[in-house]
This record gives C-alpha cells, structure tokens and sequence, in this order.
C-alpha cells in the first residue's frame, strides 16, 4: 500500500511539472535570425539568376508599391526574357557606411553631427560596416545589427577637416589609427579614448569605393548590398588611386553592390559631383545632395527606405552570348507617368585587383 502511495504521488508530481512548462512560452535564442523567405532562399541557391533590384518612383518622387509582375519586361542584350522570380518584399541590407575623413571644417561639423542618423534608419536584420577615407582606405570593426555598438564606434571617431587655409599637412601623433589600432600595423594605440584619423592632402575615393566593394562580397546573396557614400567628391586621380574608375566599376557590377552617394554642401560649390554621380548612375543606386545637417539626417533614412523596399527581379539568361563579360540590361514596364531606377549593365569576367602604383 506504502508504495503504491509512493507511485501515487511521483505521477502526480510528474503531470504538475509537465503542465508548469506547458504554460511557459518558449523563448528563440536571440541569435536566432528569422527564416529566409522564398524568394530569398531562391537567390541564395541559384547562382545563374541574374538578379535587378528596382526603385519605381511616381512624379513626386515617392515610391510607387503597387506595381505586378505583369507590368514589367525585361532585355538583356535586346533579347527579352522571362521573368523568372519577381517579388516587392523588404530584403535585410549589408551597407558600407564611407565616410570621407578630409573635408571642409563646416561639412566636416555637419556630417560629425548627423551620423547618428544613420543608424536610425535600419532595420533589425539590416547590418553596417563603418569604414573611413582619405590618401587610404580605413575599415572599422566589422559588419554588425547591433545598433549599440555601431553608435558607439560613430560616436569614437572623429572626422579630420582642412583648416581654413587648406589641406592639412598629414602631420599627426602616433601614427594614423582606427577604432584603437594603428592602420599602418597591429599595435594597439590606447593613447587617447577619442580615436581621429588625420586627414591626408589627397584623397584615394576610387581605391575607398573599391575597397568597400571588397568586404561586401561575400555577404549572401540574398541580401542588398550598398555602399553610402558621404564624401564631397574630391579625388586625387592617377596618382593617388591604385585602382581605376572601370575597374571599380566592374566589382561593383560583379557583385550587385549599388552605391548611394551623398553630396556634401562643398562638393555642389566646388563642382566635384561628377565621381559621386558616376558611381550612383553605374551601380543602379542614386545621388542626393545635402546643403546642412537636417537634410543628411533626412536622406539616410531615405536611401535605407529605398534600398530595402525595391522591387527584386531576376530571371536566368537566355538567346544571349554567354561569354560575354558585360550585358545590358532594360527593364521597362507598361504604367505611364513612373520613373524607373536599375542597373542597366552586368558583369561576369574576371573581379579586378589592385594594381601596383
């Protein structure tokens, strides 16, 4: 009887625990990322699809959601092709956050104040990489979606300016670092808690574009990959830059990397847009120019609005030469009184490398 009592209760006990932890909610891990859609997992699977993020505008310049598959067509090299995957569903970015590190005092004061911004503008699954430029390119800590720790490194560094009597002399005080390190080595520089890269008397924007393109190109396919560019333009050409603007162009391209430039006040004044504008209309992304801080704390938010919500398009090649490095591509669609923004060329040849100088 003793045990049978015993028995009794332990069963007891048993369905109490059990229906304890049937009323508690199980918890994700907070690494746990969300399942890939569709669409996505389509992209990351087939390397053979060509894939053309696209931004349709209405007159007003606000972006038009309500477009189908039906009302676009899509040319590669004159040869229509079927549209193989269409979806208007927000894809996570991958963003390289380049900020020119040499400019004027008063765009240097504007953009110093308004990065902050930038982070507000992402998503939970969007990640950034901050990197800086000026005779070099300087890659900060790496991608992340922690929103902390990107606030953070923004709010350590400094931007250099040129004082009113021109470019800065390059000189500084041990050695030219980032995020705590020396960007000429591997020793830690732990001499101030402010980390500022002193600005060089010319500035390398195509090796920094480049550069940038190379720590985007392994994140997924799946993703958006872009580039923000806040810079004034300037670009100290042959002699400076180890690589070239088409070869640049080409990585990008490569990689479906669009760049997003960001004109500061100086750079419309001085009439240096031409690089920012190139690079913008090559690479299927857009160019804005921002004369103070509010108007650049407005466009981050709008360029992670539009990169994000494109429409995606992709389909695999057919009738074309497929030994072609470059294709052209027009995607066009049937409802009138729309603007249209893609790349309109592709590239499957060799990615370039940098060239000695």
């Amino acid at each position: 009887m003793e045990s049978l009592r015993k028995s009794t209760l332990f069963v007891l006990a048993m369905l109490v625990s059990a229906l304890a932890l049937a009323r508690v909610p199980q918890q994700q891990s907070p690494s746990s990322a969300p399942p890939q859609s569709e669409a996505r997992a389509k992209i990351s699977v087939n390397s053979n699809l060509v894939v053309l993020p696209v931004t349709v505008k209405d007159r007003s310049g606000n972006l038009v959601p309500d477009l189908h598959r039906d009302e676009f067509r899509v040319f590669e090299d004159n040869v229509e092709q079927n549209i193989d995957l269409f979806t208007a569903e927000a894809f996570p970015l991958s963003m390289i956050i380049l900020v020119d590190n040499d400019l004027k005092t008063k765009d240097a004061e504007q953009v110093r104040h308004s990065l902050d911004a930038v982070v507000g503008g992402m998503s939970l699954e969007d990640e950034a990489f901050i990197c800086r430029f000026d005779q070099f390119f300087h890659p900060g800590k790496g991608f992340t979606s922690d929103r902390d720790q990107l606030l953070t490194e923004l709010q350590r560094t400094t931007i250099d300016s040129e004082p009113a009597g021109g470019p800065s002399s390059g000189a500084i005080t041990n050695g030219p670092s980032i995020n705590g390190h020396s960007a000429i080595g591997d020793q830690p520089n732990i001499t101030s808690a402010t980390i500022q890269i002193k600005g060089q008397p010319t500035k390398a924007l195509d090796d920094a574009v480049f550069g940038a393109a190379q720590l985007l190109h392994d994140r997924p396919r799946s993703r958006r990959k872009l580039i923000l560019l806040i810079s004034d333009g300037a670009n100290g050409g042959k002699k400076v830059n180890t690589m070239t603007y088409d070869s640049v162009v080409k990585t990008l391209l490569h990689d479906n990397i669009s760049v997003y430039s960001v004109a500061v006040a100086s750079a419309f004044l001085e009439r240096k847009l031409s690089r920012l504008v190139d690079y913008a209309h090559d690479s299927g992304g857009e160019v804005y120019f921002a004369a103070k801080r509010e108007t650049l704390e407005e466009l981050y938010s709008r360029v992670a609005e539009e990169a994000r919500n494109q429409y995606t398009i992709a389909y695999v090649p057919r009738g074309t030469d497929k030994g072609a490095d470059f294709h052209n591509v027009d995607v066009r669609f049937k409802r009138e009184g729309l603007t249209i923004k893609t790349r309109d060329l592709y590239y499957t040849g060799q990615i370039p490398g940098a060239t000695a100088r």
